[in-house]
């Protein structure tokens, strides 16, 4: 039976960094993961290009039932120290929108920077290689392989979500920390588009494909969400930056609450009054995207070909608050397949912040997706991904060790 200093699974960002630090500190580290290719979900994020992570991050860009647990990981290991090793291995990037960073060429040069860390510590990878049992004992963990049983005293799970199955997403994570006791926070698509009944739907749905930035809410008190970001029409509902950021906290049968048009709207319409002779559909199509500013006067019953001029004050501040206090509810998401990332997992009040152990089984660690902590888009969940393989790594060899 081949033995081990630490056994990971998962090899995706969470794995394989964390297997490269480990391996560098001088651990005999086995990478485990049942797909025939690493990272897939690197090597499809940001368009191809990976946005991998954020100049400005911080706990509050985090959801969790806990919300304060990820404040250690993320102080010892911040987004500065992996720009550091990302300019390091000679990879471009760029900032393209709030702090978000992202490569140059394409998402497979982090992918070689993991696998160039993993060489650097000469970590051993087995793929594809699936998991079939799992047991602890006094001397550790013994898994029961593809490849044969292997064992080692500690064990390290990062095996991330469940979106995009078709990229070989499983709960294999989710049923292993149910096999030894741990509590599961409810997992639940997140950065995920929003949909709607048809029916109600119809008139939206011929604005599919039209974007706008716009103020977007959800929830009340610690619950809400507030973001400004751009939001897009589509033919089932609602998608773009705005959704998939609200989409994380947002439950079911809440409102949304959606400002489509800026605050002085009402103004804009009644000083223009005094000396426009365009038409009221005119007017606002120079304020509004032209096809939404046609739905919203088809909604609210005002004729577009109007003179602004004969309109009354009245219809247009009832025009401008509809805009400004659009209300919607979603009946669903478009579920694990369109989701970025899985919010809930393995309940962080049984791990330790500062090594991601167990408080139940001594020497198992969880890392990455598969815990209980949600980034927001642009970067944050792969921050995530890095500050906890970084927590894990360095709490398996708390020093360098030679030889």
């Amino acid at each position: 039976m081949l033995s081990f200093d630490v056994v990971i699974v998962g090899a995706g960002a969470a794995g394989l960094f964390c297997a490269g630090i480990a391996g560098q500190r001088g651990l005999r580290v086995l990478l485990l993961d049942h797909a025939e290719k690493v990272a897939e979900k690197i090597r499809i994020s940001g368009g191809g290009r990976c946005n991998f992570t954020n100049r400005d991050v911080g706990p509050a860009n985090f959801l969790s039932q806990n919300p304060n647990f990820c404040r250690s990981a993320l102080a010892r290991y911040g987004s500065a120290e992996f720009i550091g090793l990302v300019q390091r291995h000679g990879i471009a990037f760029h900032e393209k929108h709030r702090g978000q960073l992202f490569c140059d060429g394409s998402a497979e040069q982090i992918i070689r920077l993991l696998l160039d860390e993993c060489d650097a510590g000469g970590v051993q990878r087995w793929q594809p290689c699936s998991v079939q049992a799992v047991r602890h004992g006094g001397d550790g963990f013994e898994l029961d392989t593809d490849r044969g049983t292997v064992r080692a005293p500690r064990l390290v799970v990062a095996t991330g979500g469940l979106p995009v199955p078709k990229i070989g997403a499983t709960d294999w994570g989710l049923r292993l920390a149910r096999q030894f006791g741990h509590g599961i926070v409810e997992p639940r698509p997140a950065l995920v588009p929003l949909t709607f009944d048809p029916a109600p739907w119809t008139p939206f749905a011929a604005l599919a494909g039209l974007s706008l930035e716009v103020v977007i809410e959800t929830g009340a008190g610690k619950e809400r969400g507030r973001f400004v970001e751009d939001l897009l029409f589509t033919h089932r509902g609602l998608s773009g930056p705005a959704v998939l950021q609200i989409s994380s906290f947002w439950r079911p049968g809440q409102a949304l609450r959606v400002a489509l048009a800026p605050a002085d709207l009402a103004a804009q319409l009644l000083a223009a009054k005094a000396t426009s002779r365009r038409h009221l559909g005119n007017e606002l199509a120079a304020l509004l995207p032209a096809r939404l500013a046609e739905t919203w006067l088809q909604l609210q019953q005002l004729p577009a070909d109007r003179p602004l001029a004969e309109a009354k004050d009245r219809d247009l501040a009832r025009l401008a608050d509809s805009l400004q206090r659009w209300q919607l509810v979603p009946t669903g998401t478009e579920g694990w397949r369109k989701a970025e990332v899985m919010a809930g997992g393995v309940d962080t009040r049984e791990l330790g912040s500062q090594d991601l152990q167990s408080r139940r089984v001594p020497g198992l660690h969880f890392i990455g997706e598969v815990v209980d902590v949600t980034g927001w888009l642009g970067g944050y969940n792969f921050q995530w991904a890095w500050a906890s393989a970084a927590a894990c790594a360095r709490a398996l060899a708390p020093a360098p060790v030679s030889g």
